[in-house]
């Protein structure tokens, strides 16, 4: 991928060293070291500069991220997704159920990544996947795919800092209580297995869920959920926890009577765009497996 970056230099921001410039925007010292090799990646009014150039009020800095490669033994497949929103710095995936994220011994060719490999592929541009928010196979929607170095080390760390807003939507049985709340539990791994997780007091990490029960219809409730942090299966061990564990987990609660898989959806998204700033928000309505579970289609 290529991208040109330009940044007008305020009054504020005279007297700083480019490097310190693009370290304060969200450059990451891999990000600054990739970009010296590239070749005039760094332009100062039109003309290369060295990262220790101090500019001055009224400068314009422009930055040439040149990536020619991609993402090696991603296999380019042709899969159908369901591109939400796009443009220089990020593409948003609503993603299906039943596609795993990245590719694995048992999963080759069906991920998000062979897909989107295919997709540049057809547009002849290098392409490496850096997926932000990484989906369970089962668990469908919304993510965030950075579409090069730098958007992809802004993310990571907007990520870390708890700065991009999660929203999921589950289904449960029975009626949530209490309807609304927080779970603060921390989670920890299940003895050597290197998939499941529990509540662990003792060796956790810190995990906290904030829940909230939206709808209720055919003995099923339909529950809002937002992350505070970002643990492994962090949604579907705190509502085992909480006594209403998700219909159709395999791994959690095996209930496959309704739904054969996890009853979970990423639903909303909502952060501060990497490159420009502009909030954005980003939503998908429930896919159809989840949807019938509360409006069946009636059997003429």
């Amino acid at each position: 991928m290529e991208r040109t970056i330009t940044y007008n230099i305020t009054d504020k921001e005279q007297n700083t060293r480019i490097d310190s410039f693009l370290r304060k925007h969200g450059y990451s010292m891999q990000n600054l070291t990739l970009l010296k090799k590239m070749p005039e990646s760094i332009l100062k009014n039109g003309e290369w500069s060295y990262m220790r150039t101090t500019l001055q009020a009224g400068d314009v800095l422009t930055v040439r991220i040149q990536e020619e490669t991609s993402s090696p033994n991603i296999p380019a497949v042709n899969l159908p997704i369901d591109i939400i929103y796009e443009d220089e710095d990020i593409i948003i995936i609503n993603k299906a159920a039943k596609m795993p994220i990245h590719p694995s011994l048992n999963n080759y060719r069906n991920s998000l990544a062979n897909a989107l490999m295919w997709y540049y592929e057809q547009q002849n541009k290098p392409f490496i996947f850096r997926c932000t928010n990484r989906l369970d196979r089962d668990t469908s929607g919304l993510t965030v795919v950075a579409k090069h170095m730098v958007s992809s080390s802004i993310l990571s760390d907007m990520t870390a800092k708890h700065q991009i807003e999660r929203e999921y939507l589950a289904v449960v049985r029975g009626h949530v209580t209490p309807s609304e709340g927080t779970i603060d539990a921390p989670i920890g791994r299940t003895g050597s297995s290197l998939i499941e997780r529990k509540i662990d007091f003792e060796n956790g990490e810190r995990a906290v869920t904030h829940y909230r029960s939206v709808f209720e219809q055919n003995g099923l409730s339909l529950v809002s959920l937002i992350l505070e942090t970002g643990r492994t299966h962090q949604i579907r061990v705190h509502m085992k926890h909480l006594g209403f564990p998700l219909i159709g987990d395999y791994l959690y609660n095996p209930d496959m009577e309704l739904i054969r898989r996890q009853a979970l959806h990423s639903h909303r998204l909502r952060f501060l765009h990497p490159i420009t700033g502009k909030e954005m928000t980003f939503t998908a309505p429930l896919p159809e497996d989840m949807d019938r579970l509360f409006h069946p289609q009636t059997v003429l």
